[in-house]
C-alpha cells in the first residue's frame, strides 16, 4: 500500500530536506540507483555444495611495481646479463635474499632486500612467486607484435590496464570485475547475510563489481554508520533524524525513484548493524607494524575473516589496494621503503590467519597495472607489460616459482630476444587470465562456469594447463570450521559520525589508493535493551519485505 501524504510520520519531503544532516546526499544515491540497474541477473545461481570456508585477497600495487626488482635472477650468466639490462637500476647480488625454488632445476633467485617476510614465507612454503604475468588476448610471438596482431587495448595506459587485470576482459573496455563475476556465481552460499561477499578496503573497484554483486566498503577501522543515524538515541536531534530515516525507509513508495532510496538506505542501515554486530569482540592478539597502513587494513580483512561464522560466510573477495608504484623517477630508493612495508604487511596477515585458524582458507594474491622496462630512463622505468607478483596462503604451493614451462617459469635474461618488444617490455609468458583460473578453481568456481566468470578463456587459453597454483582445490565436502569467536555483551555506544555514505550495500570510502589509514579497530557494542530495540526493527523490516515479495507475487501472477 502506497504511503500518504496525511500520514503521522515525518514526510517524504521533510526526510530529503533532512536527508544532507543525516549525510544522505544525492549524488551518492544516483550512484546507488545505477549499480542497482546494473545488467539483467543471471538465470541461476550454480554455487559448489560446499560448507567449507574460502577467502580471497587481492593486493594491488596500483602504478605498476617494477617487479622485476623485487625478484630478480642470479644465477650465474643470468644475474649478468641482468645488470646489463637493467644500467643504473641493477641491485647488486650480495644485498639479494638468496632463494632456490623448487621447481627451477637449481636456477637461483634473489629478492629485494627490503622484503624479508616474503623471503621468509617462500622458504616456509607459504608464499610462491608467479613471473611474468600480464594482460593477453591470446598467446602471442613477438612477430604478432610487431604485426599489431592481438594487442590489449590501450597497452601501457594505466587506465586500460588496471581495468583489465582487474576485468580479465583486455579486448574492450568493461566495468565487471572478474571477482565480481565470481559473486555473482557463488553468492548464494552466504545467504542470508545482508553483507556482500565482496568487500573493499579500499573504496569502490571495477574488481568487484558483478552483475548481480555489490561492493561492500569498510575502512580498516570498521565501518561505517550514515552520519547522525542512531537508532538507540533518546530525546535529542539524532533521535528526530533516526524517527525520520526509520518511518520513511518502512514506507511503501508508488515513485520508483522513492522506493529505491528508501530501499538503499534500509539496506545501507541493516548492513551496518549486521557488519558491526557480527565483529564485536573480534581482537586481533597479532600487533600490527606501527605505521603501516597495509598491515591496517589486512587487520580488518583478518578479523572479517574471523568472523566468518558470525556472517554465515562461506565464500568472500576482499580487495586491497597500496598506491605510489608509477616509479618513473627514483624508483631504487622508493622502492626500499614501499616494499618494506609489502613485506610487513604480507607478514603480518600470514601471522594474524595462523592466529585465528584460517591460514588454509584464505590466499592472498598480488596485481598490479603492469610491469616496467628494464632499461632505465636515467632514474627510473617506464610503463611496460609482464611483471610478477605474488601469492600467499597455507593452501598455496609455496617454494616455487610458477610461470611459463617452456622459459623455466622464469625469464631466462640470457634469452629474452624473442620476448623483448623494446627496452626491456616483456610479452607475458602467463596471461591474467590464466593466473585467476588457479585462484578461482581453488575458490570454488566450477570448471562449466569458468566461462562467465573469465568471458575469453576456454577459447583462448583453454588448452594451456594450469599453473599449479594450489597444493589442493577447494573440497565439495564439509570441514571443520575454525571456532566461532565468542561474543561478550558489552554498554551502548552510539555509532561514529563519520562521512556521509549512501551506497547500497556500502558503509563508507576506505582508503582509496593507500589502503586505508591506521587507528584502533571500531567496535560496536549493544546492551540488552539496544540489542532488543535493534532486533524488533529488523524483525519489523524482515516483515516488511516478506510483504513486498507477496505483493510482488501477486503482480506477477496478474501478467
Amino acid at each position: 500500500m502506497s504511503s500518504s501524504s496525511g500520514s503521522n510520520s515525518i514526510s517524504r519531503r521533510e526526510f530529503l530536506g533532512q536527508a544532507s544532516c543525516a549525510g544522505v546526499g544525492s549524488a551518492a544515491l544516483f550512484s546507488t540507483l545505477l549499480t542497482l540497474r546494473l545488467a539483467n541477473s543471471l538465470a541461476a545461481q550454480s554455487a559448489p555444495a560446499s560448507n567449507d570456508y574460502r577467502a580471497l585477497v587481492c593486493l594491488f600495487l596500483a602504478g605498476g611495481n617494477d617487479s622485476f626488482n623485487m625478484l630478480v635472477p642470479t644465477t650465474s650468466g643470468e644475474y649478468e646479463a641482468y645488470a646489463k639490462a637493467r644500467g643504473n637500476l641493477a641491485l647488486g647480488k650480495d644485498t639479494l635474499l638468496q632463494i632456490t625454488p623448487g621447481n627451477m632445476g637449481g636456477r637461483t633467485l634473489g629478492i629485494h632486500p627490503s622484503m624479508t617476510e616474503v623471503r621468509d614465507l617462500f622458504t616456509a612454503g607459504n608464499l610462491a612467486f608467479v613471473s611474468n604475468v600480464g594482460s593477453l588476448i591470446r598467446p602471442m610471438t613477438l612477430t604478432d607484435y610487431q604485426a599489431q596482431r592481438y594487442l590489449p587495448v590501450s597497452l601501457y595506459s594505466h587506465a586500460d590496464q588496471i581495468k583489465q587485470w582487474q576485468t580479465c576482459i583486455p579486448d574492450q573496455r568493461t566495468s565487471i570485475g572478474w571477482g565480481g563475476r565470481a559473486a555473482d556465481i557463488i553468492q548464494s552460499l552466504n545467504d542470508p547475510s545482508l553483507v556482500s561477499m565482496n568487500i573493499s578496503l579500499a573504496g569502490q573497484s571495477v574488481f568487484l563489481t558483478g552483475q548481480q554483486a555489490f561492493t561492500y566498503s569498510v575502512g580498516s577501522s570498521g565501518a561505517t554508520a550514515l552520519t547522525g543515524y542512531n537508532p538507540l538515541a533518546v530525546n535529542n536531534l539524532t533521535d528526530v533524524r533516526s524517527s525520520g530515516v526509520n518511518s520513511t525507509v518502512d514506507q511503501t513508495f508508488r515513485n520508483l525513484f522513492e522506493q529505491t532510496y528508501a530501499d538503499s538506505t534500509r539496506e545501507a542501515v541493516d548492513s551496518y548493524y549486521e557488519f558491526s554486530t557480527a565483529l564485536n569482540g573480534i581482537n586481533l592478539g597479532t600487533p600490527v607494524p606501527a605505521g603501516n597502513s597495509l598491515a591496517s587494513s589486512l587487520a580488518m580483512v583478518a578479523k572479517i575473516i574471523a568472523a566468518n561464522g558470525n556472517f554465515g560466510a562461506k565464500r568472500q573477495i576482499f580487495f586491497v589496494q597500496v598506491g605510489g608504484w608509477d616509479h618513473h623517477d627514483e624508483v631504487i630508493n622508493n622502492q626500499i621503503g614501499m616494499l618494506r612495508g609489502v613485506s610487513e604487511g604480507v607478514g603480518f596477515f600470514s601471522d594474524a590467519l595462523n592466529e585465528i585458524g584460517m591460514a588454509d582458507k584464505a590466499t592472498l594474491f598480488t596485481a598490479s597495472d603492469f610491469g616496467r622496462t628494464l632499461t632505465s630512463n636515467g632514474n627510473g622505468s617506464d610503463h611496460a607489460w609482464g611483471g610478477n607478483h605474488m601469492v600467499m596462503g597455507g593452501a598455496v604451493g609455496g617454494g616455487k616459482v610458477y610461470g611459463d614451462a617452456d622459459k623455466g617459469y622464469y625469464p631466462d635474461f640470457q634469452n629474452l630476444s624473442t620476448i623483448d618488444t623494446g627496452q626491456g617490455r616483456l610479452i607475458p609468458g602467463v596471461a591474467v587470465d590464466e593466473y585467476a583460473r588457479d585462484l578461482l578453481t581453488w575458490f570454488g568456481i566450477k570448471s562449466g562456469d569458468m566461462d562467465y566468470v573469465l568471458p575469453a578463456f576456454s577459447n583462448r587459453f583453454g588448452g594451456r594447463p594450469e599453473l599449479g597454483l594450489f597444493s589442493a582445490a577447494a573440497t565439495t565436502t564439509p570441514t571443520t570450521p575454525a571456532p566461532t569467536p565468542t561474543t561478550p555483551t558489552p554498554t551502548p555506544t552510539p555509532p561514529p559520525a563519520t562521512t556521509p555514505v549512501v551506497r547500497s550495500g556500502s558503509s563508507g570510502g576506505g582508503g582509496g589508493g593507500g589502503g586505508g589509514g591506521g587507528g584502533a579497530p571500531s567496535t560496536f557494542s549493544l546492551g540488552a535493551l539496544g540489542a532488543a530495540a535493534l532486533l524488533k526493527l529488523r524483525q519489523k523490516r524482515m516483515a516488511h519485505k516478506k510483504a513486498e515479495a507477496l505483493r510482488d507475487a501477486k503482480a506477477a501472477s496478474k501478467e
